[in-house]
């Protein structure tokens, strides 16, 4: 949907006797040339016009951002559905509408505005700027900003949105994407990122008010302003004591000869992992030099993302070989996800995938409760939570041991929403997970913390040495006390939206109308639920318990042989992605003939559900 509003003068001759022939397209190019500040896109938009690039033109600039999984994510760069100067202004002008209408104390309570360290020259485009923007906005309406003086985690602005009892925060960051990419994550008061009907309500807010406000370009409000407050010092500083909590063998820690190397990937996890360590009681990790400083280039690795693996941690695992350090632990650039690496006694390095970390992660939150619980304390009053494409080994343990879990739509907003609600219902949340390496240990964070997530693996590592154990030798003993759990994810691209929908009516309407596949290849069917429609096989009345998405098409088939299935669409890009797990119990320990299920079901899936020739599917390997 293009901008609505009335363009300003634009003070240009050539640009004025230029018409695209195109009326939408007309105004929009008027309004972004009446209201762009920012001399290096308001040029890109120029250029592409005086060039004749009509159909970029219209690309840029005849659709908006909108909410995925991760807030607003884009390119940065000129027009409205980039991210840049003016669309930061008018989203966060959209939320400022949107908070005055839901918070009658949003001028006594404020709002917290964070920010990493991505930047692009071509654009004049960076994450403080962009924050200064954000905080323009709030601050030229009276309303009081703690903007945070220099970068940090991302997990400090919900920590600091509960803190400070402020109604909302923005952090901007693209966490792991490509450099050319930055973002903007709204977290609500409760210390969750927004999910509906918030992120549609502020969607439509900002389209009714898109011209930028008087004082909106005015960054330098952040230095002058009597409203801003820098909230550094205070959130680190309880931060840090929040940590302790979770800290349960600080002497351990203190005397370990373990040593640990920590990369940052050039992002802003470097100092905030450190001090982490020395509040657990640890020697400070070694960091890799070339990777420990911000660079918005991310010179030294291809994509800045840890879970790629063994490719992109490769400075990492050098640098903990020279120094005899067994594990290596990786933070991505905006801190909130964690990898792990640990050296094997044959020399290799094992990269731990989420899951299997989320295994051993939940196994030592869980054993360090029951160590410490009160002798009162009721084990039907504890919950673990997680994706419902991420691993079921959390739910093998809850079965076995007691405790509650559940599961949630794709995306770490679901699971702090509803962690929030179980807390604020008298329960106790110990974990929560999702499969692409984002972990939650404890609750003074409401989302996935990647700087908490590294110290609390570097403890389990020192008292699992303790007993003669490595991190990989115990996940083999959880897998062998609570059921073999192997995942397998990939995905193919498609570049035609039509395709893909067939795809799915398809697995809705399989041998007949409204009838879903009873079997796959040789593989019977026990259950299917469909997030789409909201339907679910398992349920007595046939509804889903999760929220229905209809915006996103999303499948999970549960197999008679133990295997869990989902196939789904990406939010931001043109990919369906598979999610594959053989769920196996305690006495099924061989993990070759598992492996070789798993893979042959996959196969079948692929063959009889997604007909790559048929639909012209281009597979990937993740």
């Amino acid at each position: 949907m293009c901008e609505c509003g009335s363009p300003g003068d634009v003070n240009s001759n050539v640009l004025i006797a230029r018409s695209t022939g195109d009326a939408q397209l007309d105004k929009a190019v008027w309004q972004w040339l009446s209201w762009d500040k920012n001399q290096k896109t308001k040029e890109q938009i120029e250029s592409l016009l005086q060039n004749g690039k009509h159909k970029e033109l219209r690309d840029r600039l005849c659709c908006r951002l909108t909410f995925g999984t991760a807030g607003l994510r884009s390119a940065m760069g000129a027009g409205f559905c980039y991210i840049n100067d003016l669309t930061v202004i008018q989203s966060t002008q959209g939320i400022y509408k949107y908070l005055e209408r839901c918070f009658s104390d949003f001028k006594q309570r404020g709002f917290v505005v964070g920010y990493d360290t991505r930047g692009q020259v071509t654009s004049n485009c960076s994450s403080k700027k962009l924050a200064k923007l954000t905080a323009a906005v709030l601050l030229a309406k009276d309303v009081p900003v703690y903007f945070f003086s220099t970068y940090v985690p991302t997990p400090f602005v919900p920590y600091a949105v509960q803190q400070l009892k402020a109604v909302a925060g923005v952090m901007i960051t693209a966490s792991h994407n490509r450099k050319e990419d930055n973002g903007y994550k709204v977290y609500w008061e409760n210390g969750a990122q927004i999910t509906s009907p918030h992120d549609k309500e502020i969607i439509k807010c900002i389209e009714e008010c898109v011209e930028p406000w008087n004082g909106s370009w005015n960054e330098n409000l952040v230095d002058t302003s009597p409203l801003r407050q820098d909230p550094l010092k205070k959130i680190c500083d309880c931060y840090m004591e929040d940590l302790k909590k979770i800290c349960y063998h600080r002497e351990l820690n203190v005397q370990t000869n373990l040593k640990f190397v920590h990369t940052s990937f050039h992002g802003v996890g470097h100092d905030y992992v450190q001090l982490a360590f020395k509040t657990f009681g640890f020697q400070p990790p070694i960091p890799v030099p070339e990777q420990k400083d911000p660079d918005p280039d991310f010179s030294t690795v291809k994509c800045p993302n840890p879970e790629e693996g063994e490719s992109v941690l490769e400075l990492s695992l050098r640098l903990a070989e020279k120094e005899k350090a067994r594990v290596v632990v990786a933070t991505d650039p905006d801190a909130d996800r964690l990898a792990v690496a640990e050296q094997q006694e044959n020399g290799c390095w094992k990269v731990f995938t989420g899951n299997e970390l989320a295994a051993l992660f939940g196994w030592w939150m869980f054993s360090r409760w029951k160590e410490n619980c009160s002798e009162d304390a009721d084990v039907k009053n504890v919950y673990m939570l997680a994706t419902t494409v991420s691993s079921k080994i959390l739910r093998a343990i809850a079965l076995k041991e007691g405790f509650h879990f559940e599961e949630t739509l794709p995306g770490f907003k679901w699971i702090g929403s509803r962690v929030k609600n179980l807390l604020d219902s008298g329960k106790e949340v110990l974990f929560a997970f999702e499969e692409s390496i984002g972990f939650m240990c404890g609750t003074s964070v409401l989302d996935k913390d990647g700087v908490s997530a590294a110290v609390v693996i570097a403890e389990m590592a020192t008292y699992l040495e303790s007993k003669n154990l490595t991190l990989a030798q115990k996940l083999v003993e959880i897998y062998e006390t609570y059921g073999y759990h192997i995942s397998k994810t990939s995905y193919f691209l498609c570049y035609d939206p039509p395709t893909i929908k067939r795809i799915f009516e398809k697995l809705r309407n399989f041998d007949a109308p409204e009838s879903y596949p009873k079997c796959c290849g040789i593989y019977n069917i026990l259950h299917v639920r469909d997030i789409t429609t909201g339907y679910d096989s398992s349920q007595p009345n046939k509804k889903s318990v999760l929220p229905v998405s209809k915006s996103s098409q999303m499948i999970t088939f549960t197999f008679q042989n133990g295997c869990v299935a989902t196939l789904r669409t990406s939010g931001t890009e043109p990919k369906i992605k598979y999610y594959a797990e053989m769920c196996a119990l305690p006495e099924q320990s061989d993990r070759n003939v598992l492996e070789e299920e798993l893979r042959k079901l996959i196969e079948a899936l692929i063959e009889n559900f997604l007909e790559p020739d048929k639909n012209g599917l281009v597979w990937r390997s993740v």
